[in-house]
């Protein structure tokens, strides 16, 4: 079993910063993509980072510049560091991981959201 735990989230000003982290736990062989996505109340769920096992990144156009994903992959982490918040950037923040367990199967992981609340 394979668990992704999420802190970090809470309430800061606009233009101010947060740092989200998300570690996984359990019979972990290896972890390959790791994202973070987000869902803001009525809106449908969006990718904001990803970054592959070789910590290849990707970003969403609406956080580029602002947002920095990265892993510790020692520590079985993923990172989220935003900056220059605005608040259109509210929103319940989800990490998903792609684990390889020991068995050798991969299976998809979701961690149960940390809320991001940027006041104007």
């Amino acid at each position: 079993q394979v668990q992704l735990v999420e802190s970090g989230g809470g309430l800061v000003q606009t233009g101010g910063s947060l740092r989200l982290s998300c570690a996984a736990s359990g019979t972990i062989f290896s972890i390959n993509g790791m994202d973070w996505y987000r869902q803001a109340p009525g809106k449908r769920r969006e990718l904001v980072a990803t970054i592959t096992d070789g910590a290849r990144t990707n970003y969403a156009d609406s956080v580029k510049g602002r947002f920095t994903i990265s892993r510790d992959n020692a520590k079985n982490t993923v990172y989220l560091q935003m900056s220059s918040l605005k608040p259109e950037d509210t929103a319940v923040y989800y990490c998903h991981g792609v684990v390889k367990v020991a068995s050798g199967s991969t299976y998809s992981y979701w961690g149960q959201g940390t809320q991001v609340t940027v006041s104007s």
